[in-house]
């Protein structure tokens, strides 16, 4: 079995007096292990798909199955518990809270689980450490740049020790230096520590960097070839 799965998955939303149907019959597997990357202009349904994935939003129709769970069947009481054990998101805007620290902002999600204060400050300085940040733990994002920012976001994405990250344009609004330094994490941290990585973006650049290419346009799936990209 793979470690996703999505089955003839559609999903459509109504927008003004119209029906916005951004994914249709669609058919994906991506296995353990995977930094896959889905390429596509901006509404193209990208961001639906990583939302069906991390049980944030759910399909009209079909099935969406992560590391065994069917997501699309899970009701909300149960949904909860599993996105914070299974999914790590990190989105475009970092979504950092102002008035906490590094540190606090990475603990957050440490608050959904049953551990001590030691417990959780070790899982917070271990994913500081792992983004590069160990020195920055009592910075407000303020003190912060945009790419030191986005690897908080990123250390708070990991600091459960997920399964899987999710990454909505991680690199849309950084320089070409802090996007190169992100990007170069995630594939560390796919490669170092086995994480199941899928990335959406509209770069090309950015998506050379994953081991697996789709492009989604048209509510349609079509992989990439090595040469698509060059």
């Amino acid at each position: 079995m793979a470690f996703i799965e999505l089955h003839c998955v559609t999903r459509s939303y109504r927008k003004g007096e119209h029906e916005v149907t951004p994914l249709k019959e669609v058919d994906l597997t991506i296995e353990a292990g995977e930094f896959f990357v889905l390429l596509g202009p901006s509404g193209s349904g990208k961001t639906t798909l990583l939302n069906l994935l991390a049980g944030i939003d759910r399909p009209n129709t079909g099935r969406v199955l992560v590391d065994g769970s069917e997501v699309s069947a899970m009701s909300a009481r149960l949904l909860a518990p599993w996105r914070a054990e299974h999914v790590g998101y990190v989105f475009q805007q970092h979504h950092l809270i102002p008035v906490l620290t590094a540190y606090e902002n990475v603990e957050l999600p440490l608050h959904l689980f049953k551990m001590t204060a030691q417990q959780r400050h070790e899982r917070v300085a271990l994913a500081l450490t792992a983004v590069g940040l160990a020195d920055r733990a009592q910075h407000y994002p303020r003190q912060l740049s945009g790419g030191q920012e986005q690897r908080v976001a990123i250390a708070r994405a990991l600091v459960a020790d997920p399964p899987l990250l999710v990454a909505d344009e991680p690199t849309g609004d950084l320089d070409h230096e802090s996007a190169e330094a992100v990007l170069t994490l995630m594939q560390r941290l796919n490669k170092e520590r086995g994480k199941t990585i899928v990335m959406v973006t509209h770069d090309l650049k950015a998506a050379k960097r994953g081991s697996r290419v789709v492009h989604l346009d048209k509510v349609r799936l079509q992989e990439s070839t090595t040469g698509a990209l060059s």
